[in-house]
């Protein structure tokens, strides 16, 4: 019995102790109760041993006897939270209910939802929507940091982090993913069951790529099992086994899936394959290659670099070894050819004193004709391939400033290059030496400005064949120019102006020509005694000057209108003589020698030949130029005689020019033939139509040369021009409460609007869509809205004429006489069908004719370029997924041109 009230008496004290602690839980300033230590010696009372007060026992203490390492706690923040309807707390169970928009922040996470419940016993937070009549809404939106995703319910542990979301839908890196059952790991692995992922923005997207199971490292990759391709909720046999897909805001590495087809000549081939390198931040480089079966091979590197308010650029260089035929037949051929291109822009404001630029494309003249992978319009149909590199640098505080450029100029035809390696000019802004006080010009003298320029170059004339070989450079020209120029103006006569002018020129060359007879050697007729040019280096110089005057003036005319809008018409009229004196400089400086057998029989030469900047001008000059001017304009009051608008000026005429010159000292045919030229825009400067002329008054013989013997009709027409460009559009034919509508944009800062482009755009290489990151294609659109254009049916048509006539006194003929066309047709906003083509009428013949064919598919796009006739016939297609992200989902064909290379 006793033994049993002990054993009740311990349970009470244990009781009130376990109660008495329960009354202090949360007093801060309570310490905690320790329990009693034993003692570590049991040391009994002994004569031998005497403990003094203040003598303690040499005990070690732990230097780590309380653990600096406190307990992480569950909830490390601060938890708010807000509803509109209604909030539950139950203290029992240690729950928050919060009902309609709630919103739970913690951290960094933000949770919106129709319903949210806290658990602060199980640390969890569970959040759905609310379901009624109008069905399932305020479905949860869960989102840490940048990280964003919409679900059906969320189940989420404050403490382990770890989510359980059913119906989920994320966005990363722009591919959407849809999740019917989502367990998240941790900040770092996802895994998902039923997954959708795809590109487009719609509630029930056009397209998806569906799988059972994938792992998702949010803003790194996905990584997915068996998919295969859905297209509008109906499964494709497109099958993967399984997938990779990088999510990353920055350029990547990865490689590029080529595209195949078929070529007539070079057999089955594959385009466009290779590797993409994110070498950094600053710049990338693209490496691509084509194989085909017959043994043509190209190699293409792309680079795209951009340094933010510094500068920005692009390079590319191609090469392509084509073989058409079979080794060992008659039609067997081998050739290749390349490309350089680069693209240079510096931002204005990092070097307001100083600018460098690149425009670069230079290769094989054949090309652009013989790619078998670029079949680039505008270059095919042009001859001329030209590059400039220049640095400019402005002396500031000083009037002078410099430019340093290396040129470029190929005709693709005659295979001829020139280049400029390099070629500096040195300005002087014109200065004023003898200006008064404060830079007031009052007199001619005050008035007279100077102006000075240096230029230098070194210049190459070569071919295709001998491009980057010794002999380019061995006969390369070089020299340097200098001019000076200075010039004044008064009044005379009350109202002309006096205008003489004074111009120096001095050239230095560093070489010369010296010509000598040599008897041995065979000249072009196959004779025997030929001249031989010798080059001799050597510093040489020659100069030249002239002085020149002229007098103009302006004469208005106005002639009044009283009745109708016609207001007035302004005639302005601005004639011009001018009179110049230059010696004969050449005299002095040229040299004979013997042409033939015969020594009586000399040529003369000047040594400058073939330099530069020319040869000393030969006989002398004293001329006088005639120069006329007209412009005729109009005035037009509103439509509204109550408007408060002004009256409008329209252009009638734009120029109405003609020029000539007498020389004085010439013996014969001293009258220069008459240029005429005139230009107007019509029809609200919608065409623009351009006409010039050329005027000799002069008779010719038998053999078509010019008599001095004037023609009986005063004036021989011996060149005529014509160009007409005129375009159209469905805004022309618009109601009239529409034509109000502000349409500037439609011309330039003068009224005049920009050339047509006849000839389209250009068409892109094979895979073009789907590699180029910068290219438009391949950026996500927004949706558009399809309506019905009912009998407004969006178009355009661009019409030019071009028309040459030539006469040489004895025959007649039309050198051109074309008209081009193009324009595209929307049958509805999704819907593009573009032409261009032309008709030659002195031929009798199609021009290079193309069509193009375009449909937006939403978050796909198609394209269909076809050229159906020519040396050039070919046929792009290619439909794919517009975002860059999964831009590989794509099939494209194309038919190469048939290229002939002999």
């Amino acid at each position: 019995m006793r033994t049993n009230l002990t054993y009740i008496l311990l349970a009470f004290y244990l009781f009130c102790f376990q109660i008495g602690n329960a009354q202090d839980f949360g007093k801060t300033n309570v310490p905690p109760q320790k329990p009693a230590k034993k003692p570590v010696l049991n040391i009994k009372k002994d004569t031998l041993i005497v403990l003094k007060k203040g003598d303690l026992l040499d005990l070690k203490k732990d230097t780590i006897a309380n653990d600096s390492i406190k307990p992480k706690e569950v909830i490390d923040g601060i938890i708010t939270h807000d509803a509109e309807d209604y909030t539950i707390q139950n203290a029992k169970d240690k729950t928050v209910t919060l009902y309609n928009k709630a919103q739970v922040t913690y951290t960094d996470i933000d949770l919106k939802a129709g319903i949210i419940i806290l658990d602060y016993k199980n640390n969890t937070v569970y959040a759905k929507g609310i379901k009624d009549s109008l069905g399932y809404h305020q479905r949860p939106v869960f989102k840490q940091g940048s990280q964003e995703s919409e679900q059906d319910s969320i189940l989420f542990n404050f403490k382990t982090k770890k989510a359980l979301v059913y119906g989920v839908k994320t966005v990363q890196g722009g591919i959407i993913t849809y999740g019917e059952k989502t367990k998240r790991v941790n900040d770092s692995t996802i895994y998902m069951r039923r997954l959708r992922f795809t590109t487009s923005q719609k509630e029930n997207p056009d397209y998806y790529i569906q799988t059972n199971k994938a792992k998702l490292v949010p803003g790194k990759k996905i990584i997915v099992g068996g998919s295969n391709l859905v297209l509008a909720d109906v499964p494709t046999p497109v099958y993967l086994p399984f997938a990779f897909f990088p999510l990353t805001d920055k350029r990547t590495s990865g490689f590029i899936i080529p595209s195949y087809g078929e070529s007539n000549r070079q057999g089955f081939f594959l385009q466009n394959g290779g590797y993409y390198f994110a070498l950094s931040d600053y710049f990338d480089l693209t490496v691509l290659g084509d194989i085909y079966t017959n043994g043509s091979w190209g190699l293409r590197g792309d680079s795209n670099y951009y340094v933010r308010y510094k500068f920005s650029g692009n390079f590319s260089i191609r090469f392509e070894n084509i073989i058409q035929g079979i080794r060992g037949l008659s039609d067997f051929s081998k050739s290749s050819n390349f490309n350089l291109r680069w693209s240079h822009n510096q931002d204005q404001k990092s070097s307001p004193n100083s600018r460098f630029s690149a425009s670069v494309n230079l290769g094989s003249s054949t090309y652009y004709r013989q790619s078998l992978n670029e079949f680039n319009s505008s270059q095919f149909l042009n001859n001329t391939l030209s590059s400039s590199i220049s640095y400019y640098k402005n002396f500031v505080g000083t009037p002078f400033n410099m430019n340093v450029t290396a040129t470029h100029s190929q005709n693709t035809n005659t295979e001829q290059i020139t280049m400029t390696l390099p070629s500096l000019q040195l300005n002087m802004d014109r200065i004023y030496p003898f200006t008064g006080k404060d830079g007031v010009k009052k007199n001619p003298i005050q008035k007279m400005g100077l102006t000075y320029s240096m230029q230098g170059e070194f210049r190459i004339n070569t071919t295709d064949d001998e491009f980057f070989t010794q002999k380019m450079f061995n006969t390369a020209k070089k020299g340097i120019q200098h001019n000076l120029s200075t010039n004044t103006n008064l009044k005379a006569f009350k109202y002309f102006t006096l205008s003489p002018s004074i111009s120096y020129k001095d050239v230095w060359y560093f070489d010369k020509i010296n010509k000598r007879y040599d008897a041995t050697a065979t000249n072009s007729s196959g004779n025997l005694g030929a001249v031989i040019n010798d080059t001799i280096s050597g510093f040489n110089r020659f100069h030249e000057y002239n002085f020149g005057v002229s007098l103009s003036t302006n004469i208005y005319g106005t002639f009044p209108f009283k009745k109708g809008r016609l207001k007035a018409i302004r005639h302005t009229f601005r004639p011009s003589i001018s009179y110049g004196y230059r010696p004969n400089f050449a005299q002095s400086h040229e040299l004979q020698v013997q042409q033939s057998n015969d020594p009586n029989d000399l040529l003369t030469y000047s040594p400058f030949e073939g330099g530069i900047y020319g040869t000393p001008e030969s006989g002398l000059s004293n001329s006088i130029g005639i120069s006329l001017n007209n412009v005729l304009e109009a005035k037009v009051a509103p439509k509204d005689p109550d408007s408060d608008e002004d009256d409008k000026k329209v252009t009638i005429l734009n120029n109405l020019n003609f020029s000539s010159s007498y020389n004085i000292a010439a013996d014969s045919l001293r009258w220069s033939p008459v240029s005429a030229n005139a230009g107007t825009r019509l029809f609200k400067d919608k065409l623009a139509l351009n006409v010039n002329a050329t005027l000799d008054p002069y008779q010719v013989n038998d053999k078509g040369q010019r008599i001095n013997k004037f023609n009986s009709d005063i004036f021989r027409l011996t060149n005529f021009g014509i160009t007409a460009n005129y375009s159209l559009s469905s805004k022309d034919f618009q109601k009239k409460e529409e034509e109000g509508e502000d349409n500037s944009d439609e011309s330039n800062g003068n009224g005049a609007q920009d050339t047509p482009d006849v000839f389209g755009q250009n068409t892109p290489p094979v895979n073009g869509f789907a590699n180029n990151p910068n290219n438009q294609q391949n950026k996500q659109n927004e949706t558009k809205e399809t309506e019905l254009y009912k009998l407004k049916i969006p178009w355009t048509l661009n019409l030019a004429y071009a028309m040459n006539y030539t006469n040489n006194g004895l025959t007649s003929s039309i050198g051109s006489n074309t008209l081009m066309f193009s324009g595209d047709v929307e049958l509805s906003p999704k819907w593009k069908v573009g032409f261009s083509s032309g008709y030659d009428i002195k031929d009798n013949d199609f021009t290079y004719t193309r069509l193009n064919f375009a449909r937006d598919l939403d978050s796909w796009r198609f394209n269909f370029s076809w050229t159906p006739f020519g040396t050039n016939s070919s046929y792009y297609f290619f439909i794919g997924v517009k975002s860059a992200v999964l831009s590989d989902l794509k099939w494209d064909k194309n038919k190469p041109p048939d290229r002939r290379l002999f």
